[in-house]
């Protein structure tokens, strides 16, 4: 990844596939690139080395809007456009067949009351709602999460938890989770990367790569994160 005139390795030799229908969380300290890897899973950043595949495809070979509606990012701070919760839903997609928008909204928990509101008047829980569904309304394939509950109060993340894997259950998506805490990779379950100073360095299991690690990395993680 370049920083100016210079390159700058940010991810080193990462190398791994993703399985349709799974869940993945992705866990490491601050700096290991886990939200720069998924920046470059939606093409918000290109990788100045190697190739990323999807479909069986390069993922330069997909135009950045096309692919961002089959491989959709969810921020850690909920991004809405004016006016309306239906408004942001309806950019997305303009042409939503009747009763979509109600489906949707209750889909994510968003009562509908709340669904003609402006979005000024919204808790930022009740935006990363929207947020969410918002991102379903392409069906994508893969849903990329960057920290999606860290800006919300404690009692909203349990919330977006569930609702993520409900989402699962419901639809055959590959969801793809970055999070600080290993605590919530276990909430989760399924799979989990451990990342340090851009490598993948342990994966598997989500309980076994947090409580019994095989690499010294591993091991060094949980010595500071699980006390």
């Amino acid at each position: 990844m370049r920083d100016g005139a210079n390159i700058k390795t940010i991810l080193d030799s990462f190398s791994f596939s993703f399985k349709r229908g799974r869940i993945y969380t992705i866990i490491g300290p601050s700096g290991a690139g886990k939200s720069s890897l998924l920046r470059l899973l939606n093409r918000l950043d290109e990788p100045t080395d190697g190739e990323i595949l999807f479909g069986g495809k390069n993922i330069r070979e997909y135009s950045p809007c096309s692919l961002r509606c089959l491989v959709g990012y969810l921020f850690q701070t909920p991004y809405l456009f004016p006016k309306t919760v239906r408004d942001n839903f309806l950019y997305a997609d303009s042409k939503l067949p009747s009763g979509t928008v109600e489906r949707l909204a209750e889909q994510v928990q968003i009562p509908s009351s709340m669904i003609d509101r402006d979005i000024e008047t919204l808790s930022i829980g009740e935006k990363q709602r929207v947020a969410l569904a918002r991102l379903l309304v392409t069906n994508p394939e893969v849903v990329l999460l960057d920290e999606p509950t860290s800006a919300l109060d404690p009692s909203y993340t349990e919330s977006i938890e569930n609702l993520v894997k409900n989402i699962i259950s419901h639809r055959t998506l590959t969801v793809i989770m970055v999070t600080h805490h290993p605590e919530q990779a276990l909430r989760m379950g399924g799979e989990t990367i451990l990342m340090v100073a851009g490598r993948l360095v342990e994966s598997g299991p989500c309980e076994r790569v947090i409580k019994d690690p095989q690499t010294e990395e591993g091991h060094l993680y949980k010595a500071k994160r699980l006390k």
